[in-house]
């Protein structure tokens, strides 16, 4: 215990340094899924064939992006972007430049949660808003959003969860994070109580975050 202590007192700055580099990329991948994924997902069930806006190019198009991305192994999807990464930034290393692969995957993955979330709401509320009138953004900011909170953060949550495993591997792109930290520092050095104390934090955070987004969700379910 001792070890640990001093080994944790050692490379406390490194361990602060990566949580930092996951929060980086969380927080970016998570703020490209809501600014892309919400509206991907609403446009993909809005536009489907039994849709109140059929669209079979819109759907197809939007269905077709979320399919390939999230069937794509992620490591090979990272070697994919590689160019356009390198052409954005400049590089493919550094936090920055391995997060911008995953809000791919990201957007991808909010876009078919949302997607499915809405597809739960029950027809009727649909139809009443059309017999009421609506136009189509009020029926998505009046009726569907607002409908469908309590499963939108459920959905958000659990694509948070999803992330922090994916930036787990970013450290073979030199992306850094909390998994680059347990390989360098613990597997690599053949320090497994460091390994195992990193995959501790690393559950605690996900365990937390599960805790909260449920009782948000909980809390705007006023059903």
């Amino acid at each position: 215990m001792s070890d640990l202590g001093a080994t944790l007192g050692e490379h406390g700055p490194e361990l602060l340094a990566a949580l930092g580099e996951t929060g980086y990329m969380i927080g970016v991948s998570l703020s490209a899924a809501v600014l892309l994924g919400l509206p991907l997902g609403t446009l993909v069930f809005l536009t489907r064939p039994q849709g109140i806006a059929r669209n079979r190019v819109v759907f197809t198009l939007g269905n077709l992006y979320i399919n390939v991305i999230r069937s794509f192994p992620f490591l090979l999807l990272v070697v994919f972007l590689v160019p356009l990464t390198r052409l954005v930034y400049g590089t493919t290393f550094g936090t920055p430049a391995a997060t911008f692969s995953l809000c791919f995957v990201a957007v991808a993955i909010y876009a078919r949660l949302v997607e499915q979330i809405l597809r739960e709401i029950r027809p009727g509320i649909l139809r009443v808003a059309e017999t009421m009138g609506a136009s189509l953004p009020q029926t998505m900011f009046r009726v569907l959003l607002p409908e469908a909170r309590p499963g939108l953060v459920y959905a958000l949550t659990s694509a948070t969860i999803s992330l922090i495993s994916y930036s787990t591997v970013l450290g073979v792109v030199g992306g850094g994070g909390i998994g680059d930290f347990a390989m360098r520092y613990g597997y690599q050095e053949y320090d497994y109580a460091l390994m195992y104390t990193t995959i501790l934090v690393i559950l605690v955070i996900v365990l937390a975050i599960q805790a909260f987004g449920y009782r948000l969700a909980t809390r705007l379910d006023h059903r």
